[in-house]
């Protein structure tokens, strides 16, 4: 390998797409579920065109496509990088304002739109791992929406580096962002065909160095439970009481 010059834009990417509010909506019959994920997804395509992803585009769906072409002779695999742009429906990700500490020494760390919100050194093992490192949080009254633009993030840093970086010899790589993983449709809209990749990788994993090689089923279910009511002087043998049943159910699934 020839010598690189290259400076990591990850942490300024992730300071900025956190700023954008994609959250997902489970209750919206769209798709995207929300229009504001789009908001994001302009930015993606917009730098990746901006680098020389000629193809790079955002479709209808919210889904944001591109190719980095091969610069080999060599056959081998086209590969895919994939990461979602949505956050969490259950906390709000408007308004996100994230906090940066250098050089990370150990200790609590206390967010400070939020001081009852502390994130205790030693509830959290992790936190060891980290010392010495910068870490980035929320301030305590938002989502911070690493959940996944930090995976966001990765792939168009990794994108900069490729694309400044002929020498690195690579097959062709497809990227792909996509909405609303967080309310189980990320994929539902995938053009498969046009993505053409033969193998995929997600870039919304834990710590440094950890490859997730299978998952579970995430699907959910909404079960309605009546009881049957009856005036208490004779409901022996008639009322049925609904936090019993769900009761029952819930010890049939262990």
């Amino acid at each position: 390998m020839s010598s690189l010059t290259f400076s990591h834009t990850v942490t300024e990417r992730f300071l900025r797409y956190v700023t954008i509010d994609t959250q997902s909506d489970p209750e919206s019959p769209h798709s995207p579920s929300t229009e504001k994920q789009k908001d994001l997804g302009r930015v993606l395509a917009a730098e990746l065109k901006a680098m020389g992803v000629a193809d790079a585009h955002l479709d209808d769906y919210g889904y944001v496509y591109g190719t980095i072409p091969a610069n080999t002779d060599k056959k081998v695999p086209v590969i895919c990088f994939c990461s979602h742009m949505d956050t969490s429906p259950d906390v709000t990700g408007k308004d996100v304002k994230p906090q940066v500490l250098r050089n990370y020494r150990g200790g609590d760390i206390t967010l400070p739109g939020d001081a009852s919100q502390v994130i205790r050194f030693n509830e959290h093992p992790a936190l060891k791992n980290q010392i010495g490192n910068d870490i980035i949080t929320t301030d305590g009254t938002t989502l911070l929406g690493a959940d996944n633009k930090a995976g966001v993030a990765e792939i168009m840093d990794a994108a900069h580096f490729f694309i400044n970086n002929p020498d690195v010899k690579h097959g062709t790589i497809k990227i792909l962002f996509t909405p609303d993983e967080e309310i189980g449709r990320g994929v539902d809209n995938v053009d498969i065909n046009k993505l053409g990749a033969d193998f995929g990788y997600t870039m919304d994993g834990e710590s440094a160095g950890c490859v997730e090689d299978e998952t579970f089923s995430a699907d959910g279910a909404t079960i309605t439970i009546n009881g049957v009511s009856a005036h208490p002087g004779y409901a022996k043998g008639k009322m049925e009481h609904a936090i019993k049943i769900a009761a029952a159910i819930v010890e049939r699934l262990a």
